[in-house]
């Protein structure tokens, strides 16, 4: 009896410890998923980084973003109606 208990009692704290790897494993994959911090100039997207623009929202729900990346400009804009346009230009200098 006493030594059913006894693995009892290790099968239980075997589980414990695992079920606290797992947690810690899925709270890792989930600080991946986070936001960059605001004052950075790009954002991190399947592991790459992306230069970040000045993104401008307006109350209506559609923004406008420029991203400049040498001397060529990109420009997003989403309608609130959700058009996006994306167009791109680029000065020889």
């Amino acid at each position: 009896m006493v030594r059913i208990g006894n693995k009892a009692l290790m099968l239980g704290a075997v589980a414990l410890v695992a079920a606290a790897g797992f947690a810690t494993m899925a709270a890792a994959q989930n600080s991946q998923t986070e936001k960059t911090p605001q004052g950075w100039s790009y954002e991190i997207r399947n592991g790459q980084r992306v230069p970040k623009g000045n993104r401008v929202t307006r109350p209506d729900g559609s923004w406008r973003e420029e991203v400049r990346q040498g001397n060529c400009v990109t420009v997003k804009e989403m309608s609130a109606a959700g058009e996006y346009k994306e167009t791109r230009q680029c000065d020889p200098k």
